[in-house]
């Protein structure tokens, strides 16, 4: 579906919007001054996902098992199946009647044949996506660096999605490039059309990259869409990031959007499973710790997860009592993300070798996590929404908790830089946990 380009009135609306709303919502700083001194700072999302070749498509004896890939390869390898039972994902429910809202820039020659190809491969019904341009349609180039890692991300959010809600509609909506207006504008074009009640956000931008963080009118219109989102009842999941508490920085500062407080957001760990998916152990994804780094690091370092406390926002009411800050913090849940402990992912993108790969990060668990939101929905027969206050809720009673999350203790996310360590109960590496998620989904959805 082509779009057209930008219209002015389009942006003149945004931006009354925020006037009206947005500077009402926690954003650190003084009110009136940022209203004095309003800025225009453009940013530029990422999205390059840790990943290693893995094998052809027609390889012999494939799909092969968690240990025969360690014993191969060097990492863990999981197929749709055995995370679904690691996580406890339930067979009886698939997403029937539900939409998956997927954004990412550029686009991908390729999208439909690959996710049509993992599907077969492991057994999944056919997929139901629908993609859609409200900017028209950008030309792929094969050569540039940027696209190719934003089209290898849209492979790994519609495949994974599609694995945990398989019968669930997929609608990937592409922005026309990596910039904040326009994944702004393709936020925006969303929301007016009613698309889904499930967002997956698997990119994002250091807060200590994006300037004037507290008058930036880009940051105050993008939060508005997430206020907007709220008030649809939509749930938004959004990847923590990959490269520890910092980010790229030497001092922890937290990615955006997943540091919005409207969004969940999604760290990552390392999952051990048995062969059949029997749920093992969990840690801190952190490759740069030869004490986290598994099977003898014998790959080299990928990353490891993100999570910090926003330079933004200010602690939002559904964090009291969970972490000590004024701030924001990141992560709110957690979901397995090292390409030690990984998810193959089926690629044929012009320029690169067609096979499966073996992919990580924290931009793998957001679309699972979206599925688990979606199978919320299905569940409670309704779609329920913001889901942070309902996930710090559940924490609050131990046996709750317990019930509904794999707390995970051991680990930490410093990164070539500062960190934070797991512990009992919330952690900034993995929020909350990863999800036992028949019990979470039928805690959800009373």
């Amino acid at each position: 579906m082509k779009g057209k380009s930008f219209p002015r009135r389009v942006f003149a609306c945004l931006m009354l919007a925020f006037l009206a709303a947005v500077l009402s919502v926690g954003v650190v700083g003084a009110r009136d001054a940022a209203a004095r001194r309003m800025v225009n700072e453009p940013w530029r999302y990422q999205a390059h996902p840790p990943k290693r070749y893995a094998f052809a498509a027609n390889a012999q004896a494939f799909p092969y098992t968690p240990s025969e890939c360690v014993a191969r390869y060097g990492v863990a390898c999981y197929s749709p199946q055995q995370i679904r039972r690691a996580y406890d994902i339930p067979s009886s429910l698939e997403g029937n009647g539900q939409s998956i809202v997927i954004f990412d820039a550029y686009g991908s020659p390729s999208v439909r044949r690959d996710l049509e190809t993992f599907s077969e491969t492991f057994g999944l019904p056919k997929p139901d996506l629908h993609i859609y341009y409200p900017q028209g349609r950008p030309k792929f180039d094969p050569r540039n660096l940027n696209q190719q890692g934003w089209a290898q991300e849209i492979a790994l959010d519609t495949q994974w999605a599609h694995a945990i809600a398989p019968k669930a509609r997929i609608n990937l909506v592409i922005a026309r490039n990596n910039s904040d207006l326009a994944f702004n504008y393709a936020q925006t074009w969303a929301l007016g059309r009613g698309l889904g009640h499930v967002w997956s956000q698997s990119y994002g931008t250091p807060e200590a990259a994006i300037k004037s963080v507290n008058s930036n009118v880009q940051l105050r219109l993008s939060h508005n869409g997430y206020v907007n989102a709220r008030a649809q009842h939509i749930s938004v999941f959004a990847s923590a990031g990959d490269s520890g508490a910092g980010n790229g920085f030497r001092k922890p500062n937290a990615l955006y959007p997943a540091s919005d407080p409207l969004v969940t957001a999604v760290g990552g760990t390392n999952l051990f499973a048995g062969d059949r998916g029997v749920y093992r152990r969990e840690t801190v994804w952190n490759d740069s710790d030869p004490g986290l780094c598994p099977f003898g690091c014998s790959q080299g370092i990928f990353g490891a997860t993100g999570g910090a406390a926003s330079r933004v926002f200010k602690k939002p009411a559904y964090q009291e009592g969970f972490q000590p800050t004024h701030h924001r913090t990141t992560s709110d849940v957690g979901y397995d993300a090292s390409v030690y402990t990984s998810v193959l992912v089926y690629l044929s993108i012009p320029g690169i070798p067609e096979g499966f790969y073996f992919f990580g990060g924290t931009s793998s668990g957001a679309p699972q996590w979206a599925g688990i939101g979606a199978l919320a929905n299905q569940a409670a027969g309704r779609p329920l929404g913001f889901l942070n206050p309902r996930l710090y809720a559940l924490a609050k009673n131990g046996a709750t908790y317990r019930a509904s999350f794999h707390d995970i203790t051991r680990g930490q996310n410093a990164f070539y830089g500062g960190g934070y360590a797991a512990k009992r109960g919330y952690d900034l590496p993995t929020g909350l946990g990863t999800p036992k998620a028949s019990t979470l989904i039928r805690n959800l959805s009373r």
